[in-house]
């Protein structure tokens, strides 16, 4: 399909130029010829054998009006530059710190944006060999090294991150499955850490460090089986997402530590994820070249995404052209002048509310008058994809009906009995049609079909238990992790999930047998005890952990085009612009449509090499 389309577009000898612009219906983005960061010789980097180039962000809040600093790793080396974005030509002369490591690499890093200032930063950096280093780049200083000796985890460090809202909590995934709480507070011993069970459930478990004084890490998550490959924070900061290497997106309330939903990618590991701006949906990608759109409040998959043709490896959200209606829907009339200024007011609190209005929305049948969210992806196929999320595929709303028609795309998406009807997602869609019809023996899934992955909540109890565990332990890690009752938590969370949902098994037997093709019925008895039994990949598809592609909306990108000539491996979206980043090590800013600003002139006077379509 992309094929011929592309192919129409203009033959097949342009399908392997890079392209140097795109038009949206926002307008066009143009690609920033001057604003390209790199390393200071601007020679492409030989990508073989290295970790991916990653990119991070941070805004100082300097009085001079230009706040914004990147910083990226290429091979050894470690970059951090003034970021000028839009508005000035890049001067790679003048890095502000760089620094080349021996004998280990990095892989990722991230700031804290609470402590940030025009004299200090700091940057947590994971590498290679399993080590995390605290640096600040404006003071040149290295503050301290976690994990030194590697006695906490040996593995390639795949993923770190602040604690939201935190000034000196971190997390840090690793390669080898186990992810880490720190404290940049405290040491992290002389010997190897012994540690004592926590809390244990559905293919994980959460370990506390056993020793008299505290020391790091604070607490070890071991999740699923392979790699963490990465995790993210909701934008409240109390839902923690991770993506492994078996396939399985799994949700976790952080400070509870309890398993809130699982899903299941349609093949290979996912390697990538990323929240809605408000907390309401989650996608995630990886090396089924799928982009997979999930309800955080249904604990299913509501679309998936197919525009890529290799490994997805960044997802992202655009929080500038993601609308969402902020008020009440009972409330609101509808105007175009108020769905105007929605759009115009969305983004500046859009983290402080995300609880308000879920809990305003429980319990109504009422739908926002608009929704679109945006997010993107890039590849392995270097390829930069936008998707558009739309309404009428988080809420359809056309009747029921038995025959096989785009009715089937109601059964698909309507959530369990009792929950809200607002879904979360982080894909889009290019219009209406491409939901998916005629899809067999869709209608047979009812909503009261238990949601095997989402425990502990019963489908009558779905938005009063989410709301009640977002509320819990907002205070910190100590508040809501060492001082919980540990014992009865978890024989709640084992019973609570099972007898519910063997009850609504047997309610809907038939349907079950119906829906699901060759899966007997005894497959969902089995999906119930995933802790005492490995997954088969075989026997998740065509349930509610990993849908057929049938049995879900397919969206299609609104844009797939060629940006790079090595992988893509960095999606971010800012307010004037999109950066994206290849292993080449050349991170590259794109204009937003009206945000060319001052490099118009010298875009047109030196063009580039690629093709403008």
């Amino acid at each position: 399909m992309l094929i011929s389309k592309m192919a129409a577009e203009g033959g097949g000898k342009e399908m392997n130029e890079i392209k140097t612009q795109f038009t949206t219906r926002e307008g066009v983005y143009k690609l920033l010829t001057h604003s390209e960061y790199s390393r200071p010789n601007r020679v492409p980097f030989n990508s073989q054998g290295s970790n991916p180039v990653k990119v991070s962000f941070v805004n100082v809040n300097d009085q001079s009006g230009n706040g914004d600093r990147i910083c990226f790793n290429v091979g050894r080396e470690l970059y951090f530059y003034i970021y000028k974005g839009v508005r000035k030509a890049a001067d790679l002369s003048k890095p502000i710190d760089k620094r080349i490591y021996k004998g280990t690499q990095p892989t990722c890093h991230d700031f804290n944006h609470l402590t940030a200032t025009a004299e200090s930063v700091s940057l947590l950096v994971g590498f290679s060999a399993g080590q995390v280093q605290l640096i600040d780049p404006i003071k040149k200083e290295t503050s301290k090294l976690f994990n030194e000796e590697r006695l906490i985890d040996k593995s390639r460090v795949t993923c770190v991150k602040w604690v939201p809202g935190s000034e000196s909590l971190f997390l840090v995934s690793h390669a080898s499955g186990n992810m880490y709480l720190y404290n940049v507070e405290h040491t992290c011993g002389t010997t190897a850490p012994h540690y004592q069970l926590l809390k244990q459930g559905e293919n994980y478990s959460v370990h506390t460090c056993k020793s008299k004084s505290t020391r790091n890490p604070l607490l070890k998550w071991t999740v699923g089986e392979g790699a963490l490959n990465e995790f993210a924070f909701s934008p409240d900061g109390k839902f923690l997402a991770c993506v492994s290497q078996d396939g399985f997106l799994r949700v976790f309330n952080f400070d509870a530590v309890e398993l809130h939903g699982t899903m299941k990618s349609y093949f290979g590991g996912l390697l990538c994820v990323c929240w809605s701006p408000d907390g309401k949906y989650i996608v995630a990608g990886g090396e089924d070249d799928l982009v997979t759109v999930w309800s955080f409040l249904d604990c299913r998959v509501i679309a998936r995404g197919h525009g890529h043709k290799s490994w997805v490896s960044v997802v992202a959200f655009d929080h500038y052209t993601t609308s969402v209606e902020e008020n009440d829907p009972m409330e609101f009339s509808g105007s175009d002048e108020d769905f105007q200024d929605q759009m115009s007011h969305f983004g500046r609190d859009r983290a402080n509310s995300t609880q308000s209005r879920l809990s305003k929305r429980n319990s109504t049948d009422s739908r926002p008058v608009s929704v679109t969210y945006r997010f993107g992806s890039v590849g392995q196929d270097t390829q930069l994809c936008l998707w558009d999320l739309t309404e009428d595929i988080l809420f359809p709303h056309l009747p029921l009906s038995r025959t096989r028609t785009h009715t089937n795309v109601m059964n698909a998406t309507s959530p369990p009995a009792g929950a809200t009807i607002i879904t979360n997602t982080s894909s889009s869609t290019t219009n209406g049609n491409n939901s998916v019809a005629n899809i067999p023996g869709i209608n047979s899934l009812s909503s009261t079909l238990p949601r095997s992955n989402s425990l502990p909540h019963s489908a009558g109890t779905t938005t009063t238990t989410a709301n009640n565990t977002n509320k819990a332990g907002g205070g910190g890690v100590s508040s809501g992790i060492m001082d919980s009752a540990i014992a009865t938590g978890v024989s709640k969370f084992a019973t609570l999930s099972l007898h519910d949902r063997k009850e609504r098994h047997h309610e809907k037997d038939h349907k079950r047998n119906h829906s699901m093709g060759h899966i007997s019925s005894k497959s969902s008895d089995k999906l119930n005890l995933l802790t005492k039994t490995k997954t088969d990949p075989a026997k998740t598809l065509g349930t509610l952990l990993c849908p057929r592609m049938e049995d879900v909306p397919l969206l299609e990108p609104l844009i797939c085009k060629k940006i790079a000539h090595e992988r893509l491996t960095v999606l971010i979206f800012l307010e004037d612009c999109l950066v994206t980043a290849c292993q080449e090590g050349f991170i590259c800013t794109w204009a937003r449509p009206g945000k060319v600003g001052l490099l118009s002139s010298q875009n047109q006077a030196s063009s580039p090499s690629g093709t403008v379509v």
